[in-house]
């Protein structure tokens, strides 16, 4: 048993009192069968209510998704050993008495999981989406198509998966852009429909929506190497070995419109989150401007020049998307490329000023900024922090994002769903790494995207890391970063990075 105090996220309300309870199990503590759903009671979408006496437990939930919150924070009051796969508890089951109230602040509590840099098997996506229950998230963005992988298996393109899942070697760390060589190991990997249904059903369970990315029209090496024709030059390519912006972008001709739309339908046939991805992010305009049958095409669609391509891109299959009842969720260069598609959500990555401007003209908005919450960025200034990328972003840097910008008027406010982590995997390359630079940072963001958001006791939360959390993540098997620094088998000497100024 562990106090009320010592919950991560932090509920709204609690008020401890004398006393515990005894329980016979953790499956009978946390059987979601014994909330009762009472959204009069707790009228908040997400919330619960918890009671607990000496006699009893009383819980009461908003809806399904309340009600299995208040599971899991009745699998933090039981003690570390409830997050345990088998049960080697020794004595009583208890849980301290008191009053828990408590719901969400942001309906959008997301994690993006980049697979296509580095693949990660099913059993690990799995995995990730207990670890996101466990801290009450409730998105898992899937990055499934880039230009070093493509990762999700289409009927209809078998190339795909057959070429574009798998590359020649990759490069290890951050070599100097333009470096033809890399490891000579092969990277691959993919998932089946019938392994992405499961992922999705998966999540379901645990109330938590799958979002998919597609990334178009950059980002499409992958695919160009699979099927040369996507491409403006028509010539073969690589899956790519290497980390930045290629210049392999898709053509514009109506037959690569169409090779999209079939993707999207089965990429819909199988997730049933209201919102996909298609990316729309970092496209270079090279290729289009020195292709004679790119101009001709932005002639023939009334665009005043190939940089209007872009757009279209975006347009045209958000249009696709909407047939089927979907939206889009594009990164935030969509803002800049032609008017926004009905119902299109902004993603707003290279800072906070353009998820205001969109928020402002009225679009959704989610907060992701490369300068508060890629956590694949480094974790400390420090020769010894591994693969060193990006920003320093403590523990502490994390638990204090704010994600409604200061600058933002009150009345746009609700445009702001909530907000989005990265783990982007260029650095990445298997599971214990992506523990890593996710924890106990992630533990931070749960906690911003959920309790309220008056000031932070900092001191109060690293403490309640330190003594409390950790413990529960030690039960869960993830190899955290300890807040001390790194374990000796978790650096890698002599792996380049890049660093970015110390913000």
């Amino acid at each position: 048993m562990t106090g009320l105090h010592t919950l991560l996220p932090r509920p709204v309300v609690v008020r401890p009192a004398p006393g515990e309870h005894v329980v016979t199990s953790v499956a009978a503590a946390t059987d979601v069968s014994t909330v009762a759903l009472d959204p009069v009671a707790v009228p908040h979408p997400g919330g619960y209510r918890l009671s607990i006496s000496p006699t009893g437990v009383e819980a009461v939930a908003h809806d399904p998704a309340g009600a299995f919150h208040a599971t899991q924070t009745l699998r933090q009051l039981l003690g570390p050993d409830a997050f345990r796969a088998a049960d080697i508890h020794r004595g009583p089951w208890t849980l301290p008495c008191g009053v828990v109230e408590d719901h969400p602040r942001f309906g959008w509590r997301g994690v993006l999981l980049d697979v296509a840099r580095h693949f990660m098997p099913k059993a690990g996506v799995l995995r990730v989406l207990d670890l996101l229950a466990a801290h009450k998230l409730n998105v898992l963005h899937l990055h499934l198509t880039d230009d070093q992988g493509w990762r999700v298996e289409v009927p209809a393109f078998p190339r795909l998966t057959e070429v574009g899942a798998v590359r020649a070697g990759t490069w290890v760390g951050r070599q100097p852009d333009g470096d033809p060589t890399h490891d000579n190991r092969p990277h691959g990997g993919f998932y089946t429909t019938a392994d992405l249904r499961e992922i999705v059903a998966y999540a379901r369970d645990r109330h938590i929506t799958v979002v998919p990315e597609i990334d178009v029209p950059g980002h499409c090496q992958a695919a160009i190497a699979a099927y040369p024709e996507l491409g403006v030059t028509g010539e073969p390519v690589e899956v790519w070995h290497g980390w930045g912006v290629s210049e392999d972008v898709l053509s514009p001709a109506e037959s690569t419109v169409d090779f999209f739309r079939t993707v999207l339908d089965h990429v819909v046939d199988i997730f049933d989150s209201p919102v996909v991805c298609l990316g729309g992010d970092e496209v270079p305009t090279t290729q289009w401007h020195a292709s004679a049958a790119a101009k001709r095409r932005a002639v023939e669609l009334g665009l005043s020049s190939v940089d209007g391509l872009h757009g279209w891109f975006i347009a045209v299959l958000a249009q696709h998307l909407a047939t089927h009842g979907r939206r889009v969720l594009g990164w935030d260069e969509i803002l800049d490329v032609g008017d926004l598609p009905p119902g299109a959500v902004i993603a707003s990555w290279r800072g906070e000023a353009a998820g205001v401007r969109a928020a402002l003209a009225g679009h959704d908005v989610v907060m992701c900024p490369e300068q508060q919450v890629y956590l694949d960025h480094r974790q400390a200034d420090h020769p010894d922090e591994p693969i060193p990328v990006g920003f320093v972003r403590t523990l502490a840097d994390v638990h204090a994002y704010e994600p409604v910008p200061a600058e933002l008027p009150a009345h746009a406010h609700h445009r702001v769903l909530g907000a989005q982590a990265q783990l982007w995997t260029e650095y990445l390359d298997n599971p214990r790494r992506v523990d890593y630079a996710a924890f106990p940072r992630l533990a931070a963001f749960a906690e911003v995207v959920w309790s309220p958001g008056e000031p932070r006791d900092q001191a109060e939360f690293l403490d309640r890391v330190a003594t409390h959390h950790l413990p529960r993540l030690d039960a869960l098997g993830v190899e955290y970063r300890p807040l001390a620094g790194p374990r000796p088998w978790q650096l890698r000497p002599g792996v380049p990075g890049r660093p970015r100024p110390v913000r």
